[in-house]
């Protein structure tokens, strides 16, 4: 069968809006195996390695699936709750409360679900359970705010993917960016304030993003651009003078020239320059995960540490932040104008006067 089942139509219920939430992904478990599978699909991804299939076939296989998966088990041990991975934990957490606020800021119908990227819930899955929901409409929103070919993209490409696979398709609207969004911006400085009402101000706020290969740039990604933008505006937001702040990335991997300044050499630099407070934030991660409770709060505090910096904190990732809950809120809003303005019983009654006048059945 070339295309999936369509369940039985019903005039006597209305369609609703879906939403899917998108997030980068995470293994099942912090072993081995799970991060073997993990790291398999998330490194074969083309929008996330740009090199030739088959030579990156032969590295991929041949190299890293017979090292990195041990290595990078230990660093997820290291980070791992009782609940599971912290990013699923969060993004999971970030859709019942996106739910429940979106349930008192609209009248129509819909179904919110959250997916990964890579790993489980699987886009194709969440996708299912939305069309189970007789959802005729989709608003995918990535939980990235600047958009990158190797994230945003990405999740765009798998959404399309399984679409593929259905005869009845969706309205579909997708989320781009929102790295200059007032509400996104606002919430980060909410988090930030909140921190340093509770802790006091470091003498320096070190903001790291994600980093990508340099290439990236040059090819026209507007990523670099995107986060340039976020930090600006949140400097701005906080009262920042330029030289409050600093604008870093992280995540290098491979010999390649990634975006710079790197974040590791400049927290090697600030170490010996004998910082004596240093406060360190991802705005660029709405969810605390691997990268930023591992490699920025535990491996970022100890070069920072060893190269003769004093006190180092790191500042948690938006998380269930209400103003971010309800920053998400009013993009999801925003990009669902036009949907919103039938409610539910009217649609319902229109809908059977319509199957009336051709004589169907309810």
């Amino acid at each position: 069968m070339r295309y999936l089942p369509e369940a039985a139509h019903r005039h006597d219920r209305a369609a609703k809006l879906g939403i899917l939430l998108v997030n980068l992904g995470t293994p099942d478990a912090p072993t081995p195996a799970a991060l073997r599978r993990y790291l398999g699909e998330f490194l074969w991804d083309p929008r996330v390695v740009e090199i030739p299939r088959p030579l990156w076939w032969l590295i991929l296989k041949g190299v890293i699936l017979n090292t990195r998966p041990k290595q990078s088990a230990a660093k997820y041990a290291a980070i791992w709750t009782d609940e599971g991975s912290p990013l699923l934990v969060h993004t999971r957490r970030q859709a019942t409360l996106l739910k429940g606020w979106l349930g008192e800021h609209t009248q129509a119908p819909f179904a919110l679900r959250c997916a990964m990227r890579y790993g489980q819930p699987s886009i194709a899955s969440a996708l299912d359970e939305l069309r189970a929901e007789r959802c005729d409409r989709l608003l995918v929103l990535p939980l990235y705010p600047q958009y990158a070919a190797s994230t945003t993209a990405s999740a765009a490409d798998a959404v399309f993917a399984h679409l593929r696979k259905i005869r009845t398709l969706p309205a579909l609207r997708l989320v781009r960016q929102y790295h200059d969004h007032p509400a996104y911006i606002a919430a980060l400085a909410a988090n930030v304030r909140d921190y340093w009402q509770r802790e006091g101000q470091g003498e320096l706020l070190l903001m790291s993003f994600h980093g990508l290969p340099r290439r990236s740039l040059t090819l026209g990604d507007p990523y670099h651009c995107h986060c340039q933008k976020t930090a600006r505006l949140l400097a701005e937001r906080l009262g920042l003078a330029p030289q409050d702040y600093r604008i870093t990335f992280q995540s290098r991997f491979g010999r390649a020239e990634w975006l710079q300044p790197y974040t590791a050499a400049t927290l090697a630099e600030l170490g010996r320059q004998k910082l004596r407070r240093l406060d360190v934030i991802c705005p660029g991660f709405v969810a605390d995960c691997l990268e930023t409770l591992e490699e920025i709060a535990i491996e970022g505090r100890a070069t920072f540490l060893s190269h003769g910096g004093g006190e180092y904190r790191y500042i948690p990732a938006l998380n269930e932040h209400p103003a971010w809950i309800s920053a998400l809120g009013e993009i999801a809003l925003e990009n669902l104008q036009g949907w919103l303005e039938v409610p539910e019983q009217t649609a319902l009654e229109q809908s059977a006067l319509r199957a009336k006048a051709l004589g169907a059945a309810a």
